[in-house]
């Protein structure tokens, strides 16, 4: 056996060896020749250019040409549709320079580049507006104020996979294939251009187990994606879904990735998951303007993770809840985290509203809302106000949830929160069963669109209990109570610290 004293030098040798590697995996090279991938242009006969803005980019610090993005129209806001602009591409960690240049009527007299959080300096003459970019980040480059004829702009992570429509078992419909129902199929393939499938029922394309579809940048599908009774599925890439009448459905499926891709103006949801499980949702980009056109919406689904999503819709943003449908089961453990909530209309943040009110009813669990910027919420309707909203009906419980490192922007109508237990006779048939267990910790909100925050239970079996507000700055200053909020006697254990 060998001495301790050279066991304990060889583990250091090996310990310093290893960061060593890593080390040098992460060291990062910047120059002219940086990573930095733009998205070959699509016809303006598919995906309507916007000509607002004249947006170009290229490596900081450098000498090389400005490279112009295309720049295209994304409808918003369904109260009164507007035509704001998307322009995209990826980057990696080595700092780039951005230049807008405004070519509708006016001179620019403020700007603002949001989220705030972002800290994104900039300088500004009339018309063009010049910053850097450090590394991949979702923005919203908004001109005196107006925030209906807005540029979005994604500077997205570089793609951990690129495929080009070659090899066994690859459906290419680029190529002219049209059975996509090929089980054996390993990989589908849209490249760059447009994809109209109008010979397929419904116009979606059903995604078969053990399959990669990847949208490559500069693709455009008009079709819904569906997965169902489906397992290890991904979809990825930088293409775009275009006003499909959903997005994508996950439906009685287990182990499905969406990574990437944009999905502009569906009929109505852009992600729909029901009864499904471990679906991890990342880099998505989404914005819709029409009724029931929410952005993510899960019914009895588990083990789920959303990571760095920009969401604008003319709908819930994020919405959880139980049984609806052919839809059964609870509900648990869903991280979001990392985002950017954009509610032109209803709940940047809804738990709860459907759920089994035929049997015991379900259990919503477990979930974790963290490091999230709220840019909008509007809602005329009183029922369906709350930017973070637990409205609990049809015999659901809800329990267990934690909002951590929230910031919301100033919004036009709407309760900062919002916690219910209630029937609605338009959507239920009973009351929840109660809300337990929730953590709002270091939430900051400015702006003065606010109505009351909400806490109410529906009576002394279906109550609001053990709720923690920590840490809650309104305006600048701290939150020492709940006297301003609407509430009821049936609430208990409210801690304000």
């Amino acid at each position: 056996m060998a001495p301790s004293y050279l066991i304990r030098n060889t583990i250091t040798h090996t310990l310093f060896m290893r960061v060593t590697a890593l080390l040098t995996v992460s060291i990062t090279i910047c120059n002219a020749s940086a990573a930095l991938n733009l998205y070959p242009e699509t016809p303006d006969s598919s995906l309507k250019k916007n000509a607002d803005f004249i947006v170009q980019v290229r490596p900081a610090g450098s000498n090389a040409n400005w490279q112009e993005l295309p720049v295209y129209e994304v409808q918003v806001d369904m109260d009164n549709v507007q035509r704001a602009s998307m322009a995209q591409f990826d980057m990696d960690n080595c700092p780039v320079e951005i230049s807008i240049h405004k070519q509708t009527p006016g001179r620019i007299d403020n700007v603002a580049i949001r989220p705030l959080s972002k800290n994104v300096a900039y300088t500004s003459d009339s018309s063009t507006i010049h910053f850097q970019l450090g590394g991949p980040q979702y923005l919203s480059i908004e001109i005196n104020g107006d925030r209906a004829h807005n540029l979005h702009l994604f500077a997205n992570p570089p793609e951990s996979e690129m495929f080009d429509g070659t090899g066994d078992n690859v459906i290419n419909w680029n190529a002219g294939t049209k059975d996509i129902f090929v089980q054996d199929a390993t990989l589908i393939y849209f490249g760059p251009g447009v994809h109209k499938p109008k010979d397929l029922p419904n116009v979606e394309i059903q995604i078969p187990s053990n399959t990669t579809v990847y949208l490559a940048p500069g693709a455009v599908v008009k079709a819904k994606l569906v997965v169902n009774k489906a397992e290890n599925v991904r979809i990825i890439g930088r293409g775009i879904l275009d006003h499909p009448l959903r997005g994508i459905e996950i439906t009685h499926s287990n182990n499905v990735l969406i990574d990437g891709i944009t999905i502009v103006n569906p009929d109505h949801y852009s992600v729909f998951g029901g009864e499904s499980s471990n679906i991890t949702i990342k880099n998505l980009k989404s914005f819709s303007c029409k009724g029931w056109s929410d952005g993510i919406d899960l019914m009895c689904c588990s083990d789920v993770h959303i990571d760095n999503v920009f969401m604008r819709n003319s709908d819930d943003c994020i919405a959880l809840y139980g049984h609806r449908w052919n839809f059964w089961g609870n509900s648990s453990n869903i991280t979001v985290e990392n985002s950017i909530l954009w509610a032109d209309v209803a709940h940047p943040i809804n738990i709860g509203g459907h759920g089994n009110d035929h049997n015991e009813g379900d259990t919503l669990e477990n979930y974790v809302f963290r490091n999230i910027d709220i840019l909008e919420h509007d809602e005329d309707d009183d029922t369906y106000r709350g930017c973070m909203a637990i409205g609990c009906s049809d015999k659901n419980l809800i329990r267990n949830v934690l909002f951590e490192d929230i910031r919301v922007a100033h919004f036009q109508e709407g309760r900062l929160f919002y916690l219910k237990v209630y029937y609605n006779d338009k959507y239920n048939n009973a009351p929840g069963r109660g809300i337990q267990h929730v953590t709002f910790r270091n939430i900051c909100y400015d702006g003065t669109g606010a109505f009351p925050s909400l806490i109410q239970g529906y009576d002394a079996r279906k109550m609001v209990t053990d709720i923690t507000f920590e840490n809650i700055l309104i305006n600048g200053t701290a939150m020492k109570n709940i006297n301003e909020f609407d509430q009821n006697e049936f609430i208990d254990r409210i801690r304000v610290r």
